[in-house]
């Protein structure tokens, strides 16, 4: 797995969304080159919303593992129906 997106290295300036964490109600920063965050006060693991850019990348595979891939994917085709 990747430490950052290497599909958004077409962008110029990566975009902050900030996430409240469910745990411990800190707020985590979360940039769209970042695939997974741990919250600094507790440890738990936020991700990126990987949803939308898993039909176009051709790193997904890479980024999320075949597993998470494929079901992703297969998710994906469902809601398309």
């Amino acid at each position: 797995m990747f430490s950052g997106c290497p599909g958004t290295s077409r962008l110029k300036t990566p975009t902050l969304e900030i996430k409240i964490c469910p745990v411990c109600g800190s707020e985590i920063e979360l940039f769209s080159t970042d695939i997974q965050v741990p919250c600094d006060k507790c440890g738990f693991v936020a991700y990126n919303d990987i949803q939308s850019c898993i039909s176009w990348c051709k790193y997904a595979k890479l980024c999320v593992g075949e597993e998470l891939y494929n079901k992703l994917m297969n998710k994906e085709e469902k809601t398309e129906e």
